[in-house]
């Protein structure tokens, strides 16, 4: 299981990346691309949290990527 975050990166790109690591898993153009990968990401993993950072650094949404266990599965209704 992995949780990943989405976000800015200063070049302007926008990065998925695995929740403790390092470097990014993925560097993309967009933040949609960058959150599907993210979510893909988890998937293969056994499921986790992607949580999106908005461009103020700051989380602005959260999804879980089944197999895991959504903490809070009624409140969900962004996707």
């Amino acid at each position: 299981m992995a949780n990943y975050h989405v976000s800015k990166r200063g070049s302007g790109e926008w990065q998925a990346k695995k929740e403790g690591a390092d470097k990014a898993g993925g560097i993309f153009d967009t933040q949609w691309e960058a959150e599907k990968a993210a979510k893909e990401f988890s998937a293969n993993s056994g499921g986790g949290e992607v949580k999106i950072h908005g461009l103020d650094g700051k989380i602005r949404d959260s999804d879980t990527v089944k197999p895991a266990i959504d903490p809070n599965p009624p409140k969900d209704k962004v996707h």
